[in-house]
């Protein structure tokens, strides 16, 4: 019966907060500049830098210095993109890629987006692709003007229920449920 009902219930309902692609290129300047350009061919967007937030001279990095490049896209935008994402994978995650309102898996090449033809400017590249989820209602606790309270139950999105999201919206398959 309670199942009944959070079927039902559109608050309940899982959404995609937002989708965040990353490409880390440690202190190499002109690989920076390509993951930002190859970014921006992929989504239509507008990259941003990644900033090292401690000196690390095993890297050769040094505080505030460009390590990579991420963007973020959130509604339709994000909605659009996910297939592709998820086809450069054969639509199949691993179940350890999904923790509480959060998938996250990386894509090897580029290449492998459909679409999205090899540059041999930029070269090859990989990338991490992060997507946090939401149930509605959210707002209620994050505004600053009279927040309230959310229970726990509504804010954590589990394993299980991401699971039969992704396969029922996108069709991935996730391995080891």
């Amino acid at each position: 019966m309670a199942e009944a009902v959070n079927a039902t219930n559109p608050m309940r309902e899982v959404r995609i907060d937002k989708l965040v692609i990353n490409i880390g290129s440690g202190s190499n300047d002109q690989q920076t500049n390509n993951a930002k350009k190859l970014l921006e061919t992929i989504t239509g967007a507008r990259p941003t830098y990644a900033l090292a937030k401690k000196r690390n001279p095993t890297f050769k990095t040094s505080k505030g210095s460009k390590i990579g490049a991420f963007v973020t896209l959130r509604g339709a935008q994000a909605t659009q993109l996910l297939p592709k994402l998820f086809a450069a994978v054969d639509n199949r995650i691993r179940q350890s890629c999904i923790t509480n309102n959060t998938v996250n898996f990386g894509i090897k090449e580029y290449i492998d987006i459909s679409g999205i033809k090899y540059d041999p400017s930029i070269g090859m590249l990989g990338m991490n692709v992060n997507i946090s989820f939401r149930r509605p209602g959210l707002r209620t606790e994050l505004k600053k003007r009279a927040a309230g309270r959310i229970k726990r139950s509504h804010r954590a999105i589990g394993r299980e229920e991401l699971a039969k999201y992704l396969g029922e919206r996108f069709k991935v398959e996730v391995q080891g449920v």
